[in-house]
């Protein structure tokens, strides 16, 4: 693990749930962790919370489908610190999940990738100039088994009955943004890897997972704070790897 303190994350939709929790491990590690979420409203009482424990939290104004939001907060990010170490994208929705894949709506496919992948996108090409300036940056895309096709092609794989197709492909498709972004960035102090949480409590299931937002927390933490020698270009999911 690397030495955490000092360093400089940022989380996306971290106002609750599993991005809250990975901000708070983060923040008791001796990280600034910005708390990047669209609703001041909720983004800053979040904010609040983690100083409460006497640690750095700040809120950052981001909606990860607002091309204007994106680069303003790069911007902030790059007044303030002048760096990131490390960037969690762990903003997601799953708007799509009453129909069958024959009869998924388009524009909620649309609007489901519009957060899952292109706001990964976007707001990974806006920090990757200030996580260049990192001695070790960390790029860490909360992913699900949803995405994983060997899983989703298993008949005897439990979660495969939830066949949602723009929740689930949407994911597959930032496991394939993970892999590219790695290959890319081989060679260079930057890793990037993909995390499944499981299927922990949260809004984006009505609470119906297993896992506590806090164990769902754990393997993103791991991989934020990944040694040099840590892997790159992975899906993991309580530290194991997962298959693609």
């Amino acid at each position: 693990m690397v030495d955490a303190k000092g360093k400089v994350a940022l989380v996306t939709g971290s106002n609750k749930g599993i991005g809250f929790a990975i901000a708070q491990k983060l923040a008791r590690m001796g990280m600034t962790v910005l708390i990047a979420a669209r609703d001041p409203s909720k983004g800053e009482p979040a904010a609040a919370r983690i100083q409460e424990e006497g640690l750095d939290a700040q809120y950052l104004r981001l909606d990860v489908t607002e091309a204007a939001s994106v680069e303003a907060a790069a911007r902030t990010v790059n007044k303030r610190f002048s760096r990131l170490d490390v960037l969690v994208n762990n903003a997601a929705i799953a708007s799509d999940g009453t129909l069958p894949p024959s009869q998924a709506s388009l524009d909620k496919i649309r609007e489901v990738f519009e957060t899952n992948f292109f706001g990964v996108i976007a707001v990974t090409q806006a920090m990757l100039p200030l996580l260049r300036k990192s001695t070790a940056g960390r790029i860490v895309n909360l992913t699900s088994g949803l995405g994983s096709l060997s899983l989703q092609s298993d008949p005897d794989w439990p979660f495969r009955v939830f066949n949602i197709l723009g929740y689930n492909s949407s994911k597959t498709a930032l496991n394939a943004f993970t892999v590219s972004l790695a290959n890319e960035l081989r060679g260079t102090s930057i890793k990037v890897n993909a995390a499944s949480p499981g299927a922990c409590r949260t809004d984006l299931n009505n609470n119906t997972g297993t896992r506590s937002p806090e164990e769902g927390a754990e393997t993103p933490v791991w991989l934020a704070t990944l040694p040099d020698d840590g892997p790159t270009g992975g899906f993991f999911l309580d530290r194991q790897a997962v298959p693609w």
